[in-house]
């Protein structure tokens, strides 16, 4: 039986979405958008270039994601490293971008009910760029689609160690350290991320075959797709072909397939999903 194409895709777009299980679409999925910068030398222009032009596939992304259900997208759109290693100019520049991007695009997104949420330590950004994120996020507080969350100033080292200093200060506000206990349900509920499930899908773009520091944790069961397009040229119809490409995969959570004489044990919990690989 055909899947009923959701209103507002395009006609490829609505080509890839009818061979997909509906079913079977991933809870979450992770994007590490890369290479502007590459999309930019390209075409002999400035890398900002390639930072505007990826505005607008953030845009298309959302859109598809939204419009077919998918209830959490996470992008990672600026590093810690980014803001360490980058030239302050650059850097300035990809705050302003930030704030143009929200002040514009918060239409757009209430529009297609979707919530916004942030990851990263935060905190360190300019004041006015978290003004605008705190105004943005409230506008769209009250819708019920998906949760678009973008990854600011983040850092998966960086969360983890966050993570446990959150763990410390609640065990000493709450019986002393002494009673401290840390197993992975009290990671995760101190992650940045304790408000989404774990991603089943990870996409890059640009043919880079590596995490780059992000939602390390997260990720641990979590399907990796590489596209080798840039992200200025990403659409809806590649994250649909990546979310073909996932439905594709035997996901075992370290059991057995049913191939197998014996059945893999059922996945009662998310820490059970991170329980150690056969």
């Amino acid at each position: 039986m055909q899947a009923t194409v959701p209103a507002g895709l395009d006609e490829k777009e609505a080509e890839i979405y009818g061979r997909l299980d509906p079913a079977r679409l991933p809870k979450h999925i992770a994007i590490i958008m890369d290479g502007n910068g590459r999309w930019a030398r390209k075409r002999h222009l400035p890398r900002v270039a390639g930072h505007r032009a990826g505005v607008t596939s953030v845009r298309y992304v959302v859109e598809c994601a939204s419009r077919i259900g998918i209830p959490s997208l996470t992008l990672y759109a600026f590093s810690e490293e980014n803001w360490k290693r980058r030239p302050k100019a650059e850097v300035d520049f990809l705050m302003q971008l930030l704030g143009r991007y929200l002040k514009q695009e918060v239409p757009t997104l209430h529009k297609n009910n979707v919530r916004l949420q942030y990851i990263g330590r935060l905190h360190e950004l300019p004041t006015g760029v978290q003004e605008k994120m705190e105004w943005a996020r409230k506008e769209l507080a009250r819708n019920s689609g998906m949760v678009l969350t973008l990854a600011l100033n983040y850092s998966a080292r960086s969360e983890i160690v966050d993570a446990f200093k959150s763990v410390v200060r609640a065990a000493t506000s709450n019986g002393g350290i002494e009673h401290l206990k840390i197993d992975e349900d009290t990671i995760s509920q101190h992650l940045y991320t304790s408000h989404l499930p774990d991603p089943d899908l990870v996409i890059r773009t640009s043919g880079e075959m590596r995490l780059s520091n992000f939602l390390l944790w997260q990720l641990a069961y979590a399907e990796i797709y590489v596209t080798p397009t840039l992200w200025p040229e990403f659409r809806g119809t590649h994250l649909l072909e990546g979310i073909a490409d996932y439905q594709k995969r035997d996901r075992r959570y370290g059991g057995l397939n049913d191939s197998h004489s014996a059945p893999a044990p059922a996945v009662a919990s998310r820490g059970a999903s991170r329980a150690g690989r056969s």
